[in-house]
């Protein structure tokens, strides 16, 4: 059977994200799809939010400016630029793998597309890299036009796939989904969503879970931000079943 990996919220974590695609098999050394990836027998799920650094340090660690500055128009080009030449890669490596990685749009990569709403981390840094209004750099017409095709959902034999949780509402980055807490909470307040949604199982990303992934066996779903804890999830679909195993890929620290 098929092998399905599915990958939390990427954060600017590219050598983690490129970490975990080697370890499950699916990217070589070249960074390029692997004959397990371009035949199918392996699928990739990416949960969304490429862009903008958890926090301070890992600003720094991607641009090499300590301490990282986002006011700081220069510092704001050196984040941008660093991040679009990740993006290209990770666009020439999906474009490649014959359909068989699905990236799905997450609430920073709505935000780096339209600006609508200038997010945020816990170190106090704002997402302003790609907002020329702010000093930031756009992203080129290709990358945007490439992100602004990602699928807010995706499902494959049953199994729903989505950045923030499996209820519609929770796939609206709108007003509404900033104002409210569901979204970061409807795994505790409503986890009967995926049950009344009809799916067999649900993949979802948004939400760290302070000890890494965190499967719900008796609900069905599991919440996967934790590519910058070194983890993913594979997922084997079986008539009966979905077989399930967290994978642990790299330390918990980042590489320096």
């Amino acid at each position: 059977m098929p092998r399905i990996v599915a990958i939390g919220d990427v954060h600017a974590e590219y050598g983690r994200l490129w970490q975990a695609l080697r370890h499950a098999g699916a990217a070589d050394a070249q960074h390029l799809p692997t004959p397990a990836l371009k035949t199918g027998r392996l699928r990739v799920v990416l949960l969304g939010d490429l862009v903008h650094p958890k926090t301070r340090e890992a600003y720094t660690r991607l641009t090499g400016l300590d301490p990282y500055d986002h006011r700081n128009p220069d510092h704001l080009r050196r984040a941008a630029r660093e991040q679009i030449r990740a993006l290209n890669r990770i666009k020439h490596f999906t474009e490649q793998a014959g359909g068989f990685v699905v990236i799905l749009r997450g609430n920073h990569d709505q935000a780096a597309l339209d600006h609508k709403f200038l997010l945020g981390n816990a170190s106090g840094i704002e997402h302003a890299e790609f907002d020329p209004e702010r000093g930031g750099t756009p992203l080129p017409d290709a990358l945007a036009e490439w992100m602004g095709a990602f699928p807010k959902e995706f499902v494959v034999d049953g199994i729903h796939f989505a950045h923030v949780g499996p209820a519609p509402w929770l796939q609206e980055y709108d007003g509404m989904f900033y104002q409210s807490r569901e979204p970061k909470q409807w795994w505790f307040t409503h986890p009967d969503y995926l049950a009344r949604a009809g799916y067999r199982f649900g993949v979802y990303g948004h939400t760290v879970m302070k000890e890494g992934i965190r499967v719900f066996p008796e609900h069905g779903f599991a919440l996967v931000d934790a590519l910058d804890l070194g983890q993913y999830l594979e997922l084997v679909p079986l008539s009966d079943e979905v077989q399930w195993e967290v994978v642990r890929f790299a330390p918990n620290k980042p590489p320096g």
